[in-house]
């Protein structure tokens, strides 16, 4: 019977991550967030009755409308996929295919009154307590907050 040789040590990178330097509670609180945040998406689709996908082509529009190439450029799928997801969202009222304000010849995906509601719905309890917890805060707690924030984006942005 051979005997496990024993694991070999830990690399530089792998020996920063375990140590002691990700462990302050801002940066514990910070990645259970992050990790918490990435939940939110497939939960509220699910409570929705949508796809992770619908629900993200809902927020896309949210923002602005858009034609179908871009729709499926911001979702990461085909020109197919997308279509799909729009049909699905246009037979339960959520968007609407319309012309293209600039251009007739070009279709843009705009999304209803019915789909705004049905994300903003499910989102509305988590905006109203942060913004109880935001509304807590003195300006300075605000701006140093806002600070470290804004550090941590810069830094998660430079993955993406």
């Amino acid at each position: 019977m051979t005997q496990a040789s024993p694991p070999p040590p830990p690399g530089p990178n792998e020996a920063w991550v375990h140590g002691d330097a990700l462990r302050s509670s801002s940066l514990t609180a910070l990645r259970e967030l992050l990790e918490l945040g990435a939940r939110v998406g497939p939960s509220v689709a699910r409570r929705a009755g949508l796809s992770h996908s619908e629900l993200q082509a809902l927020e896309l529009l949210m923002a602005s409308p858009q034609g179908p190439v871009e729709l499926s450029r911001g979702l990461g799928v085909t020109s197919a996929a997308s279509s799909g997801i729009v049909d699905r969202l246009e037979a339960r009222g959520h968007v609407s295919r319309q012309a293209h304000t600039s251009d007739r010849r070009r279709t843009q995906v705009v999304i209803t009154p019915s789909g705004r509601e049905e994300v903003l719905g499910h989102l509305m309890p988590m905006f109203v307590e942060l913004g109880r917890l935001d509304a807590a805060l003195s300006e300075d707690e605000r701006a140093l907050i806002t600070r470290y924030l804004e550090g941590a984006m810069a830094a998660i942005r430079r993955l993406v």
